[in-house]
């Protein structure tokens, strides 16, 4: 059955623009469930491509991310003696860039790879190990309140 973009050999099919240049369409495949492998998408499009290395390098700067995440949740970077408007700065910056790497981690996880997934996992446990699990402020539950 032809569907328009690609011919009846699976083959994409050509297509006009509106200058009249022909292109070819082609449909991206997603993957839905988790799965092992180096060719993956991490990020942005193309990246790690097929190379072993990349695809190492792309797992470590997950990992990377996920600690960091961690270092911004149970950080104690504003002084005392700072004033209000700029203490409400610095936590906002920090919030929104805790933010921002937290759903980049998530968009990471969301390839479905399996070894970027236990990456992402291993990132977050080795950086509560080094900055969350030592937090004795709170104690009221098992896990320190996310906070900057």
């Amino acid at each position: 059955m032809e569907d328009g973009m690609t011919s009846h050999h699976g083959m994409p099919s050509p297509a006009f623009n509106a200058s009249g240049r022909m292109h070819t369409c082609r449909k991206m495949m997603m993957h839905m469930t988790f799965f092992w492998g180096k060719n993956t998408e991490v990020l942005f499009s193309g990246w790690p491509v097929t190379s072993s290395g990349m695809y190492a390098l792309s797992l470590i700067f997950v990992f990377v991310l996920a600690i960091f995440v961690e270092y911004l949740s149970h950080s104690h970077l504003i002084k005392r003696n700072m004033s209000d408007v700029v203490t409400g700065l610095v936590q906002t910056c920090m919030h929104a860039v805790r933010v921002a790497l937290a759903y980049m981690v998530m968009l990471a996880v969301m390839s479905f790879n399996g070894g970027v997934f236990l990456a992402a996992v291993a990132g977050h446990a080795v950086g509560f190990l080094f900055f969350g699990s030592w937090d004795s402020d709170d104690k009221s539950s098992d896990l320190p309140p996310m906070k900057c």
